[in-house]
């Protein structure tokens, strides 16, 4: 029988009913799987429960949907490539790379996982993800990305990066001028115990390559210090643990506190129920955030548990890097009148995203709905819009002007409110 009756008879057995590409196996094994919403920033993060292919009550596509001659071209594609690509073309991938194109196409932030990646994910949300412990941002001047941070006894620092080298690679990935910090980011970060290749250089000498393992110290990357009688709460990204954390850290403190800053410079969201699990801490039976989805209001998320830090003044820092659930936390406490926004108007990212497993220890990741304000205001591609605009300092590295500022509202704040 010739491949392109193959395809075209897989075609037909298959795309009658979507679902069917699913082993039903698979189906049982998912069963006992928790229901998954995720959001996801610029980059991608984790889900906080996962979907079974039964989960999202998965429709069917009947095949009179589909012309028949977009099934002859699909066929006659495959076939061309099989057949007349200069070099041989495994038959598997041309499907797994059909399966990227669709939903790249359609979803910007879509994504066909891997087992790999999908196990990356899973281990994200319980917060078993760690990094090197290095920053960097690019720098036009210099034409590289540039390290402007090192944390003492991180793996980097162990390896021999230091703050002012050049990254040129991470991993198998280039680094050049489209990349974001929320990528950098992304490509440091991984599984606990596992390792990564970083190409470096110092400023006028020659690359070298070192093998960095991700730290599992580092697994908490949540920072707290008090300043001024001010509790200063740095949120890098939103995990399963990330409330517990944060009350943990807070215990540690010597002394009484007047105030909370809250930091989500640079967070690129995570789990969104944890953006609603730290707003709780601040506030008690209020909305958080409305999941609308293609049908309308599908989740009203509130708050919920004991708000320790009711009577606390807050004030929340954000750049234009702040994404997501980072948006939800500070929309929420900002449409309630708990906090103030100071910085620049976040990212804009207001969709939510579902992975869905599909057997084998793989899934997708496709947007299934978005996210508004308390009251109903959209979030994806506006942003959250500051109540004080602060130009940050040219250089990324100084937290000091950001800092003096929030310390100085707070006491108008604290004035305000006495």
């Amino acid at each position: 029988m010739r491949f392109s009756a193959v395809i075209t008879a897989l075609l037909i057995g298959a795309m009658g009913y979507m679902s069917a590409f699913a082993n039903p196996q698979a189906f049982d094994d998912q069963a006992d799987v928790d229901d998954l919403i995720i959001d996801t920033p610029a980059l991608d993060v984790a889900p906080n429960h996962l979907y079974g292919i039964d989960g999202l009550h998965s429709g069917r596509v009947p095949l009179n949907t589909i012309s028949p001659t977009t099934l002859k071209t699909f066929v006659q594609v495959v076939d061309l490539m099989r057949r007349e690509y200069i070099e041989p073309v495994d038959d598997e991938m041309l499907f797994y790379h059909a399966i990227h194109g669709m939903l790249n196409r359609v979803d910007r932030n879509a994504e066909f996982l891997d087992a790999t990646a999908f196990a990356n994910l899973s281990s994200f949300t319980t917060g078993n993800v760690a990094g090197v412990g290095l920053k960097a941002v690019w720098r036009s001047q210099d034409a590289h990305w540039v390290v402007t941070e090192v944390i003492a006894d991180s793996p980097a620092k162990s390896a021999g990066i230091n703050v002012g080298d050049y990254l040129h690679q991470i991993g198998d990935i280039k680094l050049n001028q489209s990349q974001t910090e929320n990528d950098i980011i992304q490509l440091l970060s991984g599984i606990a115990g596992s390792s990564v290749d970083i190409t470096y250089s110092r400023a006028g000498r020659s690359k070298q390559s070192v093998n960095v393992i991700r730290n599992q110290a580092q697994k908490s990357s949540i920072e707290v210090f008090v300043q001024n009688g001010i509790a200063v709460i740095k949120l890098p990204v939103f995990q399963n643990n990330t409330r517990q954390d944060i009350i943990d850290r807070l215990a540690l403190i010597e002394g009484q506190v007047r105030g909370v800053v809250i930091d989500l410079r640079n967070n690129p969201g995570g789990v969104l129920d944890s953006a609603a699990e730290v707003a709780s801490l601040f506030m008690r039976k209020q909305v958080v955030t409305q999941v609308q989805n293609r049908s309308g209001i599908e989740r009203v998320i509130e708050t919920h548990g004991s708000p320790v830090l009711e009577s606390m003044p807050v004030i929340i820092l954000q750049n234009r890097y702040s994404a997501s659930a980072a948006e939800v936390l500070a929309s929420a406490l900002q449409t309630h009148g708990r906090a103030m926004i100071v910085g620049e108007a976040s990212y804009g990212k207001g969709s939510v995203q579902s992975v869905i497993a599909l057997g084998n220890h793989q899934g997708i990741k496709i947007t299934t709905a978005h996210y508004l304000t308390p009251n109903g205001k959209k979030i994806d591609k506006i942003g959250v819009v500051p109540d004080v605009s602060f130009k940050p300092p040219s250089n990324d590295s100084q937290d000091d002007e950001w800092l003096r500022l929030s310390l100085d509202l707070m006491e108008r704040v604290k004035t305000n409110q006495s």
